[in-house]
């Protein structure tokens, strides 16, 4: 399945751009003028696509506000609330989406969301997701996984906290499920995340291992983990996207603004041009004549005179013979007159 992978109109692949993705995630604050500037924003930055999560606080959990269902974590960006307040808050109202999914197709922008239950998957089929994401939190949900793999569409799914065993048992449901176009994402699931915890020599490890495409969702700060997990062999980077951090939202702490994003976007592209092929010795663009240094005659010498140090060196340009000769040509005798300033050759010396 390590194969170039169709999405949309965009082909996803080693021999392609990286394919970048903006997560919308709640940073719209529950407005939809803000989703739709954040569409438009995304589309400016130079992205592929952005991805909508959707759930409602229902599907995912119960509305309780103690217990396990209280968030009591100091090191956490949303201790202090019930899991039930985070997704209400978090949550892209379904009755958005026709909305959003519109304006992305408009702006030539690909839009695809992450579906947490299997009636989202219902939904979305309905709007004709070109493809679906799943979050490193359901990345075991059998009933999920087959779901998604079912509809026979491209299928990228974050592998945080994942085990090998667990993502081998996850390969296995969406293969026998249909799917044929997977990408993995390498993913720490934590927000933010530290680079130090990225661990991106498993992107290559995972590809061998696996035989399909790795990706990058990224939640630490900054571009630098994006930028050297293309370099790494990702083919893919998602990151989370705000129009600005001071106005808050549940992922903007760890999410980029537009001017950062479009930076990555850049840069990204810069890395993924950069790997190229095994190469060794000149190539092309570099002019190797001009920059190395070869033997001249530097004094004007007469026929039959001895070739000394003082009346050949190795300078630059490289247009005469290789430096590696300088030592059979000393003691020998010019075979003409030559002027100073001409490239020596094996005609000329005896």
């Amino acid at each position: 399945m390590n194969k170039n992978i169709k999405i949309g109109n965009i082909l996803v692949g080693e021999k392609h751009p990286p394919f970048i993705v903006a997560e919308m995630s709640g940073n719209h604050n529950q407005s939809i003028e803000n989703a739709l500037e954040i569409v438009e924003k995304v589309a400016k930055s130079g992205a592929h696509a952005i991805k909508l999560q959707t759930y409602t606080a229902d599907t995912l959990t119960i509305n309780k506000n103690d217990g396990d269902f209280f968030l009591n974590d100091k090191n956490s960006l949303w201790n202090g609330m019930s899991m039930y307040e985070l997704y209400e808050l978090a949550h892209t109202p379904w009755e958005w989406h026709k909305q959003i999914f519109k304006r992305c197709d408009e702006l030539g922008l690909l839009c695809f969301s992450s579906p947490f239950d299997v009636t989202a998957v219902d939904f979305l089929e309905g709007l004709n997701c070109p493809c679906y994401k799943i979050g490193s939190t359901e990345n075991t949900d059998v009933e999920l996984l087959k779901k998604v793999a079912l509809t026979g569409k491209p299928l990228i799914i974050s592998t945080g906290m994942a085990t090998i065993e667990e993502l081998g048992q996850m390969l296995s449901i969406v293969t026998e499920a249909g799917c044929q176009d997977l990408i993995l994402l390498k993913c720490t699931a934590a927000y933010p995340a530290r680079a130090s915890d990225a661990n991106l020599l498993t992107i290559p490890h995972m590809r061998d291992l696996l035989g399909c495409q790795i990706g990058l969702s990224d939640h630490t700060l900054g571009v630098g983990v994006a930028i050297a997990s293309i370099a790494m062999g990702a083919t893919m980077v998602e990151k989370h996207f705000t129009i600005s951090r001071q106005d808050g939202g549940v992922d903007a702490a760890f999410s980029m603004e537009p001017n950062e994003f479009k930076l990555m976007v850049e840069e990204t592209k810069t890395a993924w041009e950069s790997i190229g092929t095994i190469t060794y010795g000149p190539i092309k663009s570099e002019n190797s004549n001009l920059s190395r240094r070869s033997l001249y005659f530097v004094e004007d010498i007469k026929k039959g005179e001895l070739i000394t140090k003082n009346n050949m060196r190795s300078i630059r340009p490289g247009y005469g013979l290789p430096v590696k000769y300088i030592d059979d040509i000393l003691g020998m005798r010019v075979t003409s007159n030559v002027k100073r300033g001409t490239r020596v050759n094996w005609n000329l010396v005896k």
